[in-house]
């Protein structure tokens, strides 16, 4: 099996899915949605979906560690996406389902000379084969200081190689725990930045005046006594189970395929005012004796913590 988090990929919905015009739940102006009906995805079904790993899935943006420069870096995710004559013409061929063809170099949006596109995206004539979305999955490598990637920037530091992470503690995995991982560590390894000022900061972390984020890498949050794989009894759970104030499951399945729910899928609302995730007890333990704070604003704050537990992820306060 794959090693657990590698989402280079959209990943396909546990159902079959359908489209509804009417708005969005997830984004605002998008005036159709995609839900889930009631019959299992036969690709989920065919992986033994039954016997999979379920993890949470957490709402932040995704991220990717892989070589830049001769080192690890941390990449975010860059979808190459249609022009708006180009993407006027695919949503007709949506319409009509006529066959389309792409021109990758000209109707598809200029992307940094940097980027790169996802593992497993396909290609034709030396160009990446746009998705059945239109989309070209992808990643740019997060440079030191760029604005565009500032909060990207705050959880790495590349002068001694290290990224602060927020998952499980090896002992305890009920308990949360932020540390300074290795870069080295997290290779190949995809993870989702969460935090202040990201996505509406759902898991309450931080504040506009003390902004935090973290790397949890895909895979680690595991569900416990998750429900089984049927609409009703997702929906109950997702509604009336502590355990469900999440935004949505990853099934892992044995053969490394990857399928999901959330909540919009089933039209339940997220996020939650109080999120299972958010709510979690959470030790500091980023050491205050390293060498590689004097440059980091965020690595400098949690080390002033370290040793530190909390009872709930969104408690972490820094000193003024």
């Amino acid at each position: 099996m794959r090693r657990l988090g590698t989402v280079q990929q959209k990943i396909p919905c546990v159902f079959l899915t359908e489209v509804k015009e009417e708005q969005s739940r997830k984004r605002d102006g998008q005036k159709f949605q995609v839900v889930a009906t009631g019959s299992v995805n036969p690709a989920a079904l065919e992986a033994d979906v039954d016997r999979a790993l379920a993890t949470e899935k957490l709402d932040g943006t995704c991220c990717y560690v892989t070589v830049y420069k001769g080192q690890p870096y941390l990449w975010a995710r860059l979808d190459r996406k249609p022009n708006k004559q180009a993407e006027k013409r695919f949503k007709k061929h949506q319409y009509s389902h006529r066959s389309f063809i792409w021109n990758v170099e000209e109707d598809f949006k200029m992307v940094p000379e940097t980027w790169i596109a996802a593992h497993r995206v396909q290609h034709h004539d030396g160009h990446p084969v746009p998705d059945e979305h239109g989309h070209i999955p992808g990643w740019v490598p997060v440079e030191k200081d760029n604005k565009q990637y500032c909060w990207h920037c705050s959880v790495v530091d590349y002068e001694v190689g290290a990224a602060l992470v927020l998952g499980p503690d090896a002992d305890d995995e009920d308990l949360l725990e932020i540390t300074a991982v290795p870069l080295a560590d997290l290779m190949e390894q995809t993870l989702e930045l969460i935090g202040t000022n990201i996505n509406g900061n759902p898991y309450g972390l931080g504040s506009k005046k003390q902004p935090i984020h973290c790397l949890v890498s895909h895979g680690s949050v595991r569900i416990r006594d998750p429900p089984p794989v049927d609409f009703q009894q997702l929906c109950s759970w997702f509604q009336e189970s502590p355990e469900g104030r999440v935004e949505g499951i990853v099934w892992h399945c044995s053969d490394g395929t990857l399928v999901k729910v959330h909540r919009h899928h089933l039209g339940v609302m997220w996020p939650e005012k109080e999120t299972c995730f958010g709510d979690r007890s959470v030790v500091i333990r980023v050491d205050s004796a390293a060498e590689f704070y004097s440059s980091k604003d965020l690595f400098r704050s949690f080390s002033r913590l370290n040793g530190r537990r909390l009872s709930r992820l969104q408690d972490i306060q820094f000193d003024p």
